[in-house]
């Protein structure tokens, strides 16, 4: 399964990724992180979701974004 992570503290509450992500699980917390700002995140109901498609970690620019994709069967059947 595909997955991302969020370094809250690198993140700056920009939301760029909120644009691009095609499946739209990416929303704005209710927290905070320590410099003040509202971050990202993806909601517990919606992690398997993801795609693994990195667009949100490409438009990311505080490089705060790291994606884990899952492998595809070779072959396809």
């Amino acid at each position: 399964m595909s997955r991302i992570a969020i370094d809250e503290a690198r993140c700056k509450g920009c939301l760029l990724c909120t644009t691009v992500c095609p499946v739209g699980i990416l929303v704005q917390s209710p927290r905070f992180n320590q410099q003040g700002y509202k971050v990202a995140e993806v909601r517990p109901e919606d992690r398997d979701k993801c795609t693994g498609c990195t667009s949100c970690a490409l438009i990311c620019p505080d490089l705060a974004i790291t994606v884990w994709r899952s492998k595809k069967p070779k072959g396809g059947a």
